[in-house]
């Protein structure tokens, strides 16, 4: 992992991480696995999806009952990178704040890194 010792590569927000552990609880899940695709009109996207079982190549981060996966490719990406989970009155969802982002669409979903 590109980390630091010491230092988890992804934090939750009290809300992600309370989101993410019902998700777990209700549905059995060990977690939610995030990474990054080609893909949208910056260039880059976020994935997630939830697993049933833990890579070995994955970088496990936990807090307060909820487990965050990295998947190898998008170690480099993510790093320092604060998961939320926000409501409004028109949508509720994950957002990522991610410090290595140099470029975002409009929409929020597509982004971009420096020398992509």
């Amino acid at each position: 992992m590109f980390g630091i010792p010491g230092k988890q590569a992804v934090t939750m927000t009290p809300a992600a991480a309370a989101k993410i552990a019902k998700l777990m609880e209700k549905d059995g899940h060990q977690g939610l696995r995030i990474g990054v695709k080609k893909g949208g009109c910056a260039g880059m996207e976020y994935t997630m999806e939830y697993v049933a079982e833990v890579d070995p190549h994955d970088e496990v981060v936990e807090q307060d009952g909820a487990r965050v996966m990295i998947a190898p490719m998008a170690q480099m990406f993510l790093f320092g990178t604060q998961i939320d989970y926000q409501t409004s009155l028109l949508e509720s969802g994950f957002v990522f704040n991610n410090p290595n982002v140099t470029e975002a669409c409009g929409c929020g979903e597509s982004i971009k890194f420096e020398g992509m």
